[in-house]
């Protein structure tokens, strides 16, 4: 049974999204949160194996929850579900460590489909996302080493390079080099576009 948080200002959206999932025969909505702050409450309290966190609301936005919850629980795997697409809004969604994206817009069977997903680690996002960032055919990713790859994989659950150090036992200064040579070999600007690589590629397991 995959136990679900939904974190979400909106009473109307709730009730809507909890009477589907309540159908659903593998999934069990245990807690509800009415702002980010209670969502991050209730997360760490709960330890649910999904999370439905919307994006705009009051004490607490979702980008702060999400960025709350993972510095205490690197485990826990957020799906974004919200009404906005623009920029502002969607990397630093991904950069916060949000595994998955979806608009409002979704049908209640793309949701379901990406919470199952999510839960067994493949990130989702949303078509209209994914095509914010255009990559080239080529698997850009096949360049990079076996560190490198492990590197990527740690950027895209929101490590820092701290974090990655201690993680793979390794020194900050090669993490740096390790992080440089990611950015350049997947040929993009920053940590939140190699991300958001990893997720199109479907790296992310």
């Amino acid at each position: 049974m995959i136990k679900i948080l939904l974190v979400d200002d909106h009473e109307m959206v709730r009730l809507g999204v909890k009477a589907y999932l309540s159908v659903q025969e593998d999934m069990e909505v245990i807690a509800e949160a009415t702002n980010g702050q209670e969502g991050y409450e209730k997360a760490l309290a709960l330890r649910p194996d999904i999370i439905l966190m919307d994006l705009v609301m009051d004490k607490m936005d979702g980008i702060q929850a999400t960025q709350y919850i993972l510095a205490e629980w690197k485990e826990a795997k957020i799906i974004i579900v919200t009404s906005f697409i623009d920029d502002e809004k969607v990397y630093p969604a991904l950069k916060a460590g949000a595994m998955s994206y979806l608009l409002k817009t979704s049908s209640a069977h793309e949701i379901t489909q990406a919470i199952r997903k999510t839960y067994h680690g493949q990130g989702v996002l949303e078509d209209e996302v994914s095509q914010k960032v255009k990559y080239p055919k080529k698997e850009l990713h096949n360049e990079l080493t076996s560190r490198e790859k492990e590197v990527l994989l740690l950027i895209a659950r929101g490590y820092s390079n701290q974090e990655i150090a201690d993680e793979l036992f390794i020194t900050l200064k090669t993490v740096k080099t390790h992080v440089s040579n990611v950015l350049s070999k997947l040929e993009v600007e920053d940590r939140t576009q190699a991300t958001i690589y990893a997720f199109k590629k479907g790296l992310i397991k």
